[in-house]
């Protein structure tokens, strides 16, 4: 009995495990889509971890991804999921989209660790992306070179140029600055804003020796 406790999960990392909000989980259970395991008289769902994990890819060989990196992006993270839906559609495949919230520098986000086990299990035949950064901003060369090992197709519906060295340094830069900014700007004490402010004054034009 107590081996199969270890195995339910509550709704809420059921949810992170599944790439959705609890908001999707409850909806899925009203309309029958996915009923948890077991519920307490409380009230408090209880949702099977292996079960989550082997039924998704299931009825989804070919997994969308979207992220955008606040929420105030919301609206594009919207558009993203309708693209993706589209394109998969369009083909004939059976598709389950992962929405994520969180920089491209971030690699704990729910979604991503959803995906990433999802291609190491080898329970999808095949990852579509909006834009190959939409991924990760550093190392999704990586995950494409662990989905090639596994088997898992990669599709990028819109691809670009590859940029020249000098932009694509640009956008790292201004990448690795808005992340640590916002790490600043996030912490409330004075240490960090007059770190933050010297770093202001430092990113100033440079003055004549």
């Amino acid at each position: 009995m107590a081996k199969h406790q270890n195995r339910l999960i509550r709704i809420g990392e059921a949810a992170a495990l599944m790439g959705v909000g609890v908001k999707t989980m409850r909806k899925w259970e009203e309309t029958g889509e996915l009923l948890p395991a077991r519920k307490s008289a409380a009230g408090t769902r209880y949702y099977d971890r292996a079960a989550l994990l082997g039924t998704s890819n299931e009825s989804a060989a070919t997994v969308g991804y979207a992220r955008v990196s606040g929420p105030d992006q919301k609206a594009d993270l919207d558009r993203q999921h309708a693209a993706l839906e589209a394109y998969c559609a369009a083909r004939g495949w059976r598709t389950e989209i992962i929405r994520d919230l969180g920089s491209g520098l971030q690699y704990d986000k729910p979604g991503l660790q959803r995906l990433l086990d999802l291609i190491l299990r080898r329970r999808m035949q095949r990852l579509v992306l909006t834009h190959g950064d939409r991924l990760l901003r550093f190392g999704a060369e990586l995950v494409f070179a662990l989905c090639e090992k596994q088997g898992v197709e990669v599709v990028v519906i819109h691809r670009t140029d590859p940029p020249s060295f000098e932009e694509e340094l640009a956008r790292d830069v201004l990448a690795i600055i808005t992340e640590f900014s916002a790490r600043l700007y996030g912490r409330r004490s004075p240490k960090a804003r007059q770190l933050l402010e010297v770093l202001k004054s430092e990113d100033g034009p440079a003055t004549a020796p």
